[in-house]
C-alpha cells in the first residue's frame, strides 16, 4: 500500500510484515506542461536532476547525480540521467538505488533534491512526483507529488535519514532555486 505523503510528513521504512527494508529506489517523474501558442498547444523538454547528498553529521561527505552516478562507497547508484522526461505518473524518469545496508554507519541522511538543469521554472512542468520503491520487491511505499508548479527551478524532495537501527523518509516539498545541486546546499541545510 502506498502512502501518498505531504510536505512535512514522515513515515517509517519498514516492510508490511514488519521487517527492515535492504534497498529503495528514489523514483523522480515529470512531464512537460503544454504551452498554448499561437497555433495551439505544445511541448518544450525539460531536463530536470534527481540528486541525492549524503550527510554525515549535518555535513555533506558524498553526493550521488548525473555527473557522479555511483557514491564512493558504492551503497547509492543513479540509473542515469534523462534529458526529456515523460513518464509523469506512471514510471520513473530518473531513479536513485539506495543499498540501505550498504550505507556507511556515519552517513545518518540522504537527501533527494531535484532541479533544472536548464533553469526552467516548475510552473512548465506537470505530473512530477518522488517516490520510494522497496527495491527487493517493487512495491511503492511512498509517494509524493510536486503540485502547484511555481517561479522555482529546484525543490528539496525528500529525505531518509536514521531512527534508531532503521531509517525513515520524511516528505520536504521545499522549493529552490539552482541549476545544479550545488546551489541547493543553502536551501537543504535547515531540513538537516
Amino acid at each position: 500500500m502506498t502512502v501518498n505523503m505531504t510536505k512535512g510528513q514522515a513515515i517509517s521504512l519498514q516492510k508490511s510484515d514488519g521487517g527492515t527494508l535492504t534497498a529503495v529506489r528514489m523514483g523522480l517523474g515529470w512531464q512537460a506542461a503544454p504551452r498554448r501558442g499561437l497555433f495551439g498547444s505544445r511541448t518544450r523538454e525539460i531536463d530536470l536532476d534527481a540528486s541525492a547528498v549524503l550527510f554525515a553529521d549535518k555535513q555533506p561527505v558524498d553526493v550521488v547525480f548525473f555527473r557522479h552516478l555511483v557514491s564512493d562507497d558504492g551503497s547509492v547508484k543513479h540509473t542515469g540521467d534523462n534529458l526529456v522526461g515523460g513518464a509523469g505518473s506512471g514510471g520513473d524518469d530518473e531513479a536513485i538505488l539506495v543499498d540501505l545496508q550498504r550505507v556507511p554507519v556515519h552517513i545518518d541522511q540522504i537527501v533527494f533534491t531535484v532541479n533544472s538543469f536548464t533553469g526552467q521554472t516548475f510552473q512548465e512542468v506537470q505530473n512530477a512526483f518522488c517516490r520510494i520503491v522497496d527495491e527487493t520487491n517493487g512495491q511503492e511505499l511512498a509517494r509524493y507529488t510536486l503540485d502547484g508548479g511555481g517561479q522555482y527551478t529546484a525543490q528539496i524532495m525528500a529525505k531518509v535519514h536514521r531512527v534508531g537501527a532503521g531509517w525513515q523518509m520524511t516528505a520536504l516539498g521545499n522549493p529552490a532555486n539552482g541549476r545544479t545541486f550545488q546551489d541547493l546546499m543553502p536551501a537543504i541545510l535547515p531540513h538537516l
